[in-house]
């Protein structure tokens, strides 16, 4: 991405992650499914709407990541995740590339230490963070969820092998030219 590099250079950061939200909702998709010839697939139907929204943010670089799971996009909810994200990356200069969101462009206060870097607009494969919603909602494709608590454990399952296993994450989202323009930041833990 031109002038990425660059701008990671003139904000002073330390660190840099990628941050996005996903809608996530009794039913999360449906998918193919195989069945024998001349037979119909079972799908369940199920209309109740209900959705939980997970706030993600991602380290390509070292796969670490932070998940809050809340109840929909607004400023508040944006404020309360960039709270807490803030507690968790207190004491270095965090850079978050996000998108414009009306949430993300709100009139609320940031940490000091972290610094939003915006991406252009209409360009949502430039964020590494969407990736982890396509491989999420493979994993909870073709079932219903009875509640949002159930939805909640399922998630909670599906991002589990990303904490125990960072590095499955960076290959995931350290795309390459992204790996590029960080290089120039000093270590990270």
């Amino acid at each position: 991405m031109p002038g990425f590099a660059a701008t990671v250079r003139e904000t002073g950061v330390q660190r840099v992650w990628a941050f996005d939200e996903g809608r996530f909702g009794l039913r999360v998709g449906l998918r193919r499914r195989w069945c024998p010839r001349g037979i119909r697939p079972p799908w369940i139907v199920h209309d109740r709407y209900e959705w939980l929204w997970l706030y993600a943010a991602v380290e390509p670089t070292t796969g670490a990541s932070f998940f809050l799971l809340l109840p929909r996009v607004t400023k508040v909810c944006f404020a309360r995740f960039l709270a807490a994200f803030g507690r968790e990356t207190a004491g270095e200069r965090v850079g978050m590339v996000l998108d414009g969101s009306g949430a993300h462009r709100a009139a609320i206060s940031w940490p000091e230490h972290l610094v939003p870097l915006p991406l252009p607009r209409y360009s949502p494969e430039l964020n590494p963070a969407e990736q982890i919603f396509r491989v999420l909602r493979a994993g909870l494709a073709n079932r219903i969820y009875e509640n949002l608590d159930e939805l909640e454990a399922a998630m909670t399952e599906q991002l589990q092998p990303w904490w125990d296993h960072p590095a499955t994450l960076r290959r995931l989202t350290n795309y390459g030219w992204w790996a590029d323009a960080v290089a120039i930041l000093p270590s990270s833990p």
